[in-house]
């Protein structure tokens, strides 16, 4: 072949070469969610994408067999489009048999570099920016190969079809979108500063409330503030004054007889009305309301459907001996969803020091822990025994924790600093390097 002719072959390789690259990477590339968002506004090309996307097999035996004839082809064509050129510059000062085996590898050399830069990088770095564009538009000459190929990609695809239930290999990709790749998503967005990052933290909790328990967003019944039937008016003024809340919870004698609850705006319509405050009897009617109980393994997501179905915003937490545990709202749930977003009078269950460290109260939830530490919740010791991090150093413990007890995880290093009675009040969360340099100084 003439040396001009063999370099216009060499560059309609090239092209073919870089053709195939663009049409197998951007198929692989392109996004499902964003082509179905581009069929449903009426682009039938994305449409066609996606039946694409279905069934593959046709498409990418085509590809292959493209990239290896083109592969193949430029071998055989390279060594004739650059050899007579270099040997007409060697053959001059270098012996014949050098000069051949030196226009060769020069030959080989230049021709296999201007395929992997502009028919394999150069093409596939376009293909990864803009995956959806390119694949639309590459679709159509595509077919037009897969017409033409059809009896060789036939017989490939057959081939391909018949090794892959041999070897028990998926037939199909698996398109499902799991929470997981949400999250990974919105860390992604959160990265690229599309989303705020506490944006991010409130749509993690609310995948969260699958998993967390309601004992992980309930008011512990060490703070419940309950009302006694028998209480007179008085102490029930006394009371609502000094521990203002939205719900009271009734009790019969003791916290663990729970007889309903009364709403703060029922009260103060009666102190408004000058009516006596009295919970029991008659003039209790209309001011008790039943109360909704629920068991303390319940996650949140299902205490959210019991306020759904029971029309309630209020319930009871109890365990499996009948016990109060705590109360949870529906209010508690939300601020548990929105994080960092929503601002409460309560004191912070996590707080950074200035020397890096932290100090948390021992009733925090462990996916703020984990959280806060940027660990793994999977990677969790004896994960689904606890809900708090009190609860984590009972288990790592294995006893009630006192005061300077510590225990060691992740790379971190959990020393208790107050206990009031059983209850762990604040627990001291340093890096355990941080940790082995206090105890050399």
């Amino acid at each position: 072949m003439h040396s001009a002719g063999s370099l216009v072959t060499i560059a309609l390789l090239i092209a073919l070469s870089a053709f195939f690259s663009v049409a197998e990477l951007s198929m692989a590339s392109a996004r499902r969610l964003r082509l179905r968002q581009l069929a449903d506004e009426g682009d039938s090309r994305a449409e066609r994408v996606l039946q694409v996307q279905a069934h593959p097999g046709s498409y990418f035996t085509v590809v292959q067999i493209g990239q290896n004839m083109v592969a193949i082809l430029g071998g055989v064509v390279g060594e004739d489009a650059l050899s007579p050129w270099v040997l007409s510059l060697v053959g001059s000062w270098l012996a014949p048999r050098t000069a051949e085996v030196t226009s060769f590898m020069a030959s080989f050399l230049v021709v296999t570099s201007l395929f992997i830069l502009l028919a394999d990088l150069l093409p596939k770095r376009l293909a990864l920016a803009e995956p959806e564009w390119l694949v639309m538009r590459l679709l159509t000459p595509m077919r037009w190969w897969m017409r033409l190929l059809r009896p060789v990609v036939w017989v490939f695809n057959g081939l391909a079809n018949a090794l892959v239930r041999l070897l028990g290999l998926p037939e199909q990709r698996d398109d499902r979108i799991t929470s997981a790749d949400i999250l990974a998503l919105t860390e992604a967005g959160a990265e690229a500063g599309v989303l705020h990052v506490r944006e991010q933290e409130v749509i993690e909790n609310l995948f969260e409330l699958e998993t967390r328990t309601v004992e992980s967003a309930m008011t512990t019944r060490d703070r419940i503030v309950f009302l006694l039937l028998e209480e007179g008016e008085d102490i029930i003024r006394a009371r609502i004054a000094a521990q203002p809340h939205s719900t009271y919870l009734v009790c019969d004698k003791h916290i663990d007889q729970v007889v309903g609850y009364v709403d703060a705006a029922d009260l103060f319509a009666r102190v408004l009305r000058e009516e006596p405050i009295v919970l029991h009897g008659e003039a209790g009617k209309g001011l008790l309301q039943k109360v909704l109980m629920v068991p303390d393994r319940l996650t949140l997501s299902e205490v959210l459907t019991q306020f759904r179905q029971a029309h309630e915003d209020f319930a009871v937490i109890v365990n499996e001996y009948g016990l109060v545990v705590g109360v949870i709202t529906l209010n508690d749930v939300m601020s548990t969803v929105m994080g960092s977003m929503v601002l409460t009078g309560d004191e912070e269950q996590i707080v950074r020091r200035e020397d890096g460290s932290w100090l948390m109260d021992g009733l925090t939830p462990m996916a703020d822990v984990v959280r806060a530490l940027h660990l793994e919740p999977a990677e969790l010791p004896q994960r689904g025994q606890y809900d708090t991090l009190a609860g984590f150093l009972m288990v790592m413990l294995r006893r009630i924790p006192r005061r300077t007890d510590c225990a060691q995880w992740g790379g971190y290093r959990f020393e208790v600093m107050d206990v009031d009675h059983t209850k762990i009040d604040q627990v001291l969360v340093t890096t355990q390097a941080d940790a082995a340099q206090v105890a050399v100084a």
